[in-house]
């Protein structure tokens, strides 16, 4: 990882270290820990916690988890041999203040400001859970639907202005993900 700071928490747990790929930003005031894997231009943003002790978090290409948010997954249970890790594919769009726990966002889902997805949740590509909304355990949003509330529930289908739009969401945040480890490397510079 090129941007390591002693404002970041790399932590190995249990014999696993985080895996971070070099393109990889990590913000000031993030937690990464245990048995996770973030992939090329990802970018986790200031004070999340991505923390992976009892089962393991994936985090995809150019996806990114924005500030505040917390990224935890649930281990071996009765009935569920596996648990549920937390796998989140290329290209997601994750909001602020979210929490994800023990659910699976397919590549190009979005997932909206201060929202939750419970375990053994799945959002589908070009999908999107709504601002506040809480996607409860098991739940599945199929390709191209908003859902909202608290539960969510399928509010309509997306149209293709929405797709591109989250596509273009994808895009500003590589971009800013480059300007912001810029300006944080000029400050270690001063």
């Amino acid at each position: 990882m090129t941007n390591a700071r002693p404002d970041v928490s790399i932590i190995t747990l249990d014999g696993k270290t985080p895996q971070i790929h070099d393109s990889a930003f990590i913000a000031p005031g993030c937690r990464i820990i245990g048995d996770v894997s973030i992939g090329p231009e990802a970018s986790i943003w200031y004070n999340c916690v991505v923390r992976a002790e009892v089962n393991r978090i994936v985090i995809g290409a150019r996806s990114n988890i924005q500030d505040g948010s917390v990224v935890h997954c649930d281990g071996p249970m009765p009935g569920m041999p596996d648990g549920f890790p937390t796998i989140i594919g290329d290209d997601v769009l994750v909001g602020h203040n979210v929490m994800l726990h023990g659910c699976i966002l397919n590549d190009r889902a979005f997932v909206g400001l201060s929202a939750t997805v419970m375990n053994g949740a799945v959002i589908e590509g070009d999908a999107m859970l709504a601002a506040g909304a809480m996607l409860t355990q098991g739940k599945r949003i199929e390709a191209r639907q908003l859902w909202a509330g608290s539960p969510a529930r399928f509010v309509r289908d997306l149209d293709d202005a929405a797709i591109m739009g989250m596509r273009m969401g994808v895009a500003h945040y590589v971009e800013n993900a480059k300007l912001h480890n810029a300006a944080l490397k000029s400050l270690s510079l001063s």
